[in-house]
């Protein structure tokens, strides 16, 4: 049996939606704080096995609504891990731990030879400055949709490049 969390669940709570701010808008929705810490305790612990992205990308259009009219969900794949080494930054998670519910568990319930540094497994690999900090600004995200509950946040830690099958596919280039 495995069970998952996302990111959003793990490091987000009902109080950051504030004054019914749409780009929070969660399904299922965000909760309280204490059900939060549950959920970082569960994947520290290994009762949880894997923190998703849960990447639901919704047109900008359809999160400038009214609360209860606003589309559930945001992007998730490209603030994944700076909002994930919130946990580690904060003493609730050790950086294994995170590494491991983000890719080696994924992996290895897929069936999948990745997500593992083992010789003969693919050369995909990160190189992550976890102490970076920096400010998000949707403008700078790659994907098309721009919602996320991460907007103009302060986070830390930030990929630097990105290697596939031995080839560079993402290099960050500092302003």
């Amino acid at each position: 049996m495995t069970a998952a969390a996302s990111v959003n669940h793990l490091t987000l709570n009902e109080i950051d939606i504030g004054a019914y701010r749409t780009f929070f808008k969660m399904s299922p929705p965000l909760r309280a704080e204490e059900e939060r810490v549950a959920l970082v305790e569960a994947l520290a612990q290994g009762l949880l096995d894997v923190m998703m992205s849960d990447h639901n990308p919704q047109d900008v259009e359809t999160k400038r609504l009214p609360f209860a009219e606003a589309a559930a969900g945001a992007i998730g794949l490209e603030t994944m891990l700076a909002a994930g080494l919130r946990l580690v930054h904060n003493g609730e998670m050790k950086l294994i731990t995170l590494l491991k519910a983000m890719s080696a568990r994924p992996a290895e319930l897929l069936g999948l030879q990745c997500g593992t540094l083992r010789p003969g497994s693919p050369a995909d690999v990160i190189v992550v400055d976890i102490d970076d900090p920096w400010v998000l600004d949707p403008a700078d995200l790659k994907s098309k949709c721009k919602n996320t509950p991460f907007d103009e946040a302060r986070l830390q830690g930030r990929v630097k490049r990105t290697i596939v099958a031995g080839r560079t596919v993402f290099e960050y280039a500092s302003a």
